[in-house]
């Protein structure tokens, strides 16, 4: 079985599969999560089916996390030259926390970091973006 989504066909997988549609009127040129399930996100109606960083300027798809376990001190200072105010990390779909000592450098750069499940950082990321924050929403599938 197949799904249209955002005009994509994406093949059904068999196991539970939860799919979550994101809305918001408009972007005005801006990065927008407009949808997200554990396989893919999509960004501005197109779909990624990767880890990635969401920043409302840029979309930085070299941020190359497999797994939560996969980070590293050099993942987060990839961030530092886009001087985000505050650093969502979406873990997947468990909530985890950071290790400290992976974060120095945006620690040192006075930039928090949040974790929590990717779902719950793409919908935060879309309503501090739409605040017009500088937001930076580092997401793990």
């Amino acid at each position: 079985m197949k799904r249209a989504i955002f005009g994509l066909t994406i093949p059904a997988v068999q196991t539970r599969e939860m799919t979550m549609k994101l809305h918001l009127t408009q972007a005005d040129g801006k990065q927008l999560i407009t949808g997200y399930s554990p396989d893919w996100i999509s960004i501005n109606n197109f779909v990624y089916p990767q880890s990635l960083v969401v920043l409302p300027e840029a979309l930085l798809l070299d941020w190359i996390v497999n797994d939560f376990a996969d980070l590293n001190q050099s993942h987060f200072e990839h961030l530092l030259p886009h001087q985000p105010e505050v650093v969502l990390l979406g873990t997947g779909s468990t909530h985890r926390f950071i290790r400290p000592n992976l974060i120095q450098a945006l620690t040192a750069a006075n930039i928090p970091v949040e974790c929590m499940t990717t779902d719950a950082a793409c919908r935060t990321y879309n309503i501090l973006m739409a605040e017009g924050r500088k937001v930076a929403a580092a997401l793990i599938l």
